[in-house]
């Protein structure tokens, strides 16, 4: 099977968006979300010197992100694991916990799951995409002891959410640069402000937040972990970039994209359809501008 090819995804989400063109379409779409930024993503007209990612870019690498962890985090909610003491409990489920299993353990991830589908809700009105039958990216590999075992689940989420961490630090940073120029910039044909990209930026921070707490009430789960939130600063985890260059996010997110050895290949979709039987809803909206 060929590599898993983001450029080629991002060419196809842009293909499948023709309103994007019209500003006025861009705006009803994200309307309904309670916010209406001025400008939609779409790839560069002409390079911008200061940051390295377009929006359409980012927020396309951040799409599949997040349907990632929606994948993770059901199957971890419909596999054995959640049958650890420090979960459900045996005999347990997400919805039954057991009398020697864990309700607020479990609920955090319960939640969690139902955060990342928000998250991706939003960068799909943003991008135009219809439906999540749309997304670009819909099978994802994981080693089967995510699901089978604490120590595998943890370590699973402690690398998804470290790299989705250090892909929203990134994300901020291009966005600041972007706003940093001082200027109205044009993207295919939609013009940002300067303040427009600030926003985007604080978006971002307003979901790495999120992921930072999905990181620390992970290491919760476990009682061997003290203290669970041990960072002063949350870390890049080496990542410069979102979508571009050898130390972007896509790159450290690649070998979930791939096929191969030991790993086995989890729907997206079934994810999605079945989310529901076993997330918890979340609230909050979007920061005020």
């Amino acid at each position: 099977m060929k590599p898993f090819d983001l450029s080629s995804a991002v060419k196809s989400a842009s293909n499948r968006r023709s309103f994007l063109r019209n500003a006025g379409s861009a705006t009803a779409a994200v309307a309904a979300l309670g916010f209406a930024p001025p400008a939609i993503f779409a790839a560069a007209s002409k390079p911008v010197t200061s940051a390295v990612d377009t929006p359409a870019e980012i927020f396309t690498a951040a799409l599949i992100a997040e349907d990632l962890a929606t994948t993770f985090y059901y199957n971890v909610l419909v596999g054995e694991v959640v049958q650890d003491p420090n979960l459900a409990g045996p005999g347990g489920t997400a919805g039954h916990i057991s009398a020697s299993g864990s309700l607020s353990n479990t609920a955090y991830i319960r939640a969690a799951l139902s955060e990342e589908i928000a998250h991706a809700d939003l960068f799909r009105q943003l991008l135009g995409i219809s439906s999540a039958a749309a997304d670009p990216v819909q099978t994802f590999y994981f080693n089967p002891d995510s699901f089978a075992n604490l120590a595998g689940f943890l370590n699973t989420l402690q690398i998804l959410e470290g790299n989705f961490i250090g892909a929203y630090l990134a994300a901020i940073q291009q966005f600041s640069l972007l706003a940093a120029e001082g200027k109205a910039l044009t993207f295919n044909g939609t013009t940002y402000q300067p303040s427009d990209f600030a926003y985007y930026a604080k978006i971002s921070a307003s979901i790495l937040g999120v992921e930072s707490e999905h990181r620390a009430l992970g290491r919760a789960v476990s009682p061997n972990i003290i203290p669970a939130n041990q960072l002063n600063y949350e870390d890049t985890y080496a990542i410069k970039t979102v979508y571009t260059g050898d130390m972007s996010a896509v790159v450290a997110l690649r070998p979930f994209l791939e096929p191969g050895s030991g790993l086995e290949a989890y729907s997206f979709a079934t994810a999605l359809a079945n989310q529901k039987s076993v997330s918890l809803p979340t609230g909050g909206s979007l920061p005020a501008e």
